[in-house]
């Protein structure tokens, strides 16, 4: 194909969707009725009007993406493609040809280039430009061992491309008669051969069509990213159909210049985004369209609302990059520039916010696709959905449910912590000397020992039994799909061929030993604890409405992915208790969890990254609020850091202001890309206009996506908290 951009690479694209618009040319043709359906091979009969008449699909409109409030974040937008069209295209070869260079150098001089797939240099002697030549031979009938001059001149010959073209211009000729084949070229098919195209190369092109049949432009609709700066991880892209994925999707009445949702809520929702293709009968005669009969109506891809706010996922994302870029850098000795934030309804699984650092923009993908695929930060991973980390005392709350369920312990059993706590002949240490100690201040002063002697009790059969009740070590079920993540027991050692040792247990029982959990799956298991058991399925996907509409098609009503069974009833208020007070170990007054008019849990972690050094660690923390009716839970890490619960209060305070919390109504708008709040913007919270995503309202409240300075001047020490977030 020509290209008016010059792509980092088609597969990195977010590309366009589909052809909707079909005009035609007057030309001769031959003289028959033919009824065609996705290929050339024709029925033909004699027929007294001289009328060529063909089906031809009609491509529906591609969804649109929206957040929870309306605002649009990717949409679509019309554009002019030149295309070849088989129904006008000389079926004399050597007619065929002349139209075919003559289109090149024309839309050449116009600074198009026709874009071919056939991997061959474009100069002698040829040879192939990759390993793999096997759908070439395929494609052209040739041997296995057919060299790259054996194919050119396979083309030549098949395709009649006369000696009195130059060598350069054989070449020229023999790429697009390959692309012709290798992409289905047919009535129902058109070529593409040149994208985006100016109104200037349009009226040029179709005075050229008056002397060479079968080129025309047609009007496409195009994939545009309004919001690339809002989910980008989760949105995903749209791509080109490969050969390897035809013959299954051609099944479902995809072609091949087709595109297809590549990842993210773009290929959860491809079919709901696709849409339905129309089809349309075509009458010809005399070189000029005739009739044009609607056989089945198109209809348009579906809207999908997001459970997620842009406005929260813009302040959610600030949080993180201003705690990583101000606070750490001056309170933290080492080096921490990763992390990640995932917070959910705590009443439904809803996903209201995901930040993961470093990130990017969807807009940036095409173009900076490399630079993003090298960067050693791994902007592209997801680190919600897809970082494994171990932890560490997030998980003492699994293990206090299975202690407390099986009975192994009451909520006034205690243990005894001297600080040093000896198993099977190797000694472990706790971050102070407790004595003795029960569940609820265990769970909040982060008492290792009590944990060991739990673990040791309980054994790792009944630790995996929770661990998997709350589902960590498989799928979360989210629509865009996460990593299972693995647990530290024998069975998943044994896979992984490493060896299991008897003290590996008392580390399974705090989260610190191998083991991986995503942050979405800890904000599951604060959500489980919040709704005393019964776990919900995580979503992304609020709602379908009719393209262009306030129609609502479908709903996503919450699932109930396990409800743990419980032999006391008040199993997790000693667990919540817990959470409550550790939610008091919060020193610095500005990162205060204590005075926001209603009660938070938290549990927080240390967990070890380097059994070869210890100093080398990771802070993790899980929560929600408020805690005697939670409406939020939420789960995070900063990678190789510490005081990572000191962003819970700005994670609530936004949340606040974007969703409403505790009976407080939002009052948050979305910014512009810039930061600046529009004069008239997005309607918070009416619902009114979710279906068109273009949702209007009177701006209120003040603009704090994009700054959160409240780290910038805190002089927290790096021993406050030593001994309490392990």
């Amino acid at each position: 194909m020509i290209c008016i951009k010059t792509l980092s690479d088609t597969i990195k694209s977010v590309i366009v969707v589909a052809v909707v618009v079909l005009s035609f040319v007057s030309g001769s043709i031959r003289l028959m009725k033919i009824q065609v359906v996705g290929s050339d091979t024709l029925s033909t009969s004699e027929t007294d009007d001289d009328t060529l008449v063909y089906t031809k699909e009609v491509k529906a409109t591609r969804g649109e993406i929206i957040d929870f409030n309306g605002n649009v974040i990717v949409t679509n937008d019309k554009r002019n493609d030149i295309v070849l069209q088989k129904a006008f295209f000389p079926e004399d070869l050597k007619k065929g040809n002349e139209v075919l260079i003559n289109v090149y150098m024309a839309l050449l001089k116009h600074s198009f280039k026709f874009k071919e797939s056939l991997p061959i240099t474009m100069t002698e002697p040829y040879e192939f430009t990759t390993d793999d030549v096997s759908d070439v031979v395929e494609n052209l009938h040739l041997n296995v061992y057919a060299t790259a001059e054996n194919c050119i001149d396979k083309l030549i010959a098949d395709y009649e491309i006369a000696d009195t073209y130059t060598e350069r211009e054989k070449r020229i000729i023999a790429g697009i008669r390959y692309e012709m084949i290798e992409k289905e070229f047919s009535y129902s098919n058109d070529l593409v051969l040149a994208e985006n195209v100016d109104s200037k190369t349009i009226t040029d092109i179709k005075e050229l069509g008056n002397f060479y049949k079968g080129v025309e432009a047609v009007e496409v609709s195009e994939r545009r990213i309004e919001r690339g700066d809002i989910l980008p991880h989760e949105i995903g892209t749209v791509g080109p159909i490969y050969a390897e994925e035809y013959d299954e999707l051609k099944t479902k009445g995809y072609a091949l210049n087709d595109t297809l949702g590549k990842s993210g809520i773009e290929s959860a929702m491809e079919t709901e985004l696709r849409g339905q293709n129309g089809l349309e009968e075509i009458s010809v005669s005399d070189g000029a369209v005739t009739g044009v009969n609607t056989i089945s109506e198109t209809n348009s891809g579906s809207t999908v609302k997001l459970t997620v706010d842009g406005a929260y996922q813009l302040k959610l994302q600030g949080i993180l990059d201003n705690f990583l870029n101000d606070y750490l850098k001056k309170n933290w000795y080492g080096k921490a520039n990763k992390g990640a934030i995932v917070v959910l309804d705590a009443k439904t699984g809803a996903v209201k916010g995901m930040a993961t650092a470093p990130t990017y923009n969807l807009k940036d993908y095409a173009v900076n696709y490399e630079e993003l695929m090298n960067d050693e930060d791994a902007p592209l991973l997801n680190r919600c959905t897809y970082g494994l980390y171990r932890p560490g005392s997030t998980f003492k709350t699994v293990t206090a449910t299975a202690g407390l369920n099986e009975g192994i312990i009451t909520p006034y059993t205690t243990f005894y912590c001297g600080h040093y706590y000896n198993f099977h002949g190797s000694t472990f240490s706790c971050t102070g000397t407790h004595g003795n100690i029960s569940v609820r201040p265990a769970i909040q002063v982060s008492c290792n020992c009590f944990f060991y002697e739990l673990s040791s009790r309980l054994g790792i059969d009944n630790i995996t039994k929770y661990a998997q009740l709350y589902g960590l070590g498989s799928s979360t079920g989210i629509e865009t799909g996460d990593a299972e993540g693995y647990l530290c027991n024998p069975e998943t050692f044994a896979e992984r061929g490493l060896p299991w040792y008897v003290g590996f247990v008392i580390q399974a029982g705090i989260g610190n030993y191998d083991c991986g959990m995503t942050p979405l799956q800890m904000a599951v298991v604060a959500s489980t604890i919040a709704n005393e058991g019964i776990r919900y399925k995580p979503y992304l996907v609020d709602s379908l409405y009719k393209y262009g509409t306030d129609e609502l098609i479908y709903k996503t009503q919450p699932t109930v992915a396990e409800k743990i069974e419980l032999t006391d009833e008040n199993l997790y208020d000693y667990i919540r208790g817990g959470m409550i007070d550790a939610s008091r170990n919060v020193p610095v007054y500005k990162f205060s969890l204590s005075n926001l008019g209603f009660d938070v849990a938290i549990k927080t972690g240390t967990p070890q990254t380097d059994q070869n050094d210890l100093s080398k660690q990771n802070s993790f923390f899980i929560g929600f609020a408020p805690a005697d009716d939670p409406e939020i839970a939420f789960a995070g890490v900063i990678e190789g850091g510490e005081y990572s619960k000191y962003m819970i209060r700005d994670i609530i305070l936004e949340y606040q202001k974007c969703y409403g919390l505790n009976g407080v109504e939002p009052t948050a708008v979305l910014p512009d890309e810039n930061g600046e709040i529009p004069e008239t913007g997005t309607g918070t919270g009416t619902g009114t206009t979710t279906g068109t995503g273009t949702a209007t309202g009177t701006a209120t409240g003040t603009n704090t996506a994009t700054s959160h300075s409240s780290y910038e001047t805190s002089t927290a020490s790096g021993t406050t908290t030593a001994t309490t977030t392990t």
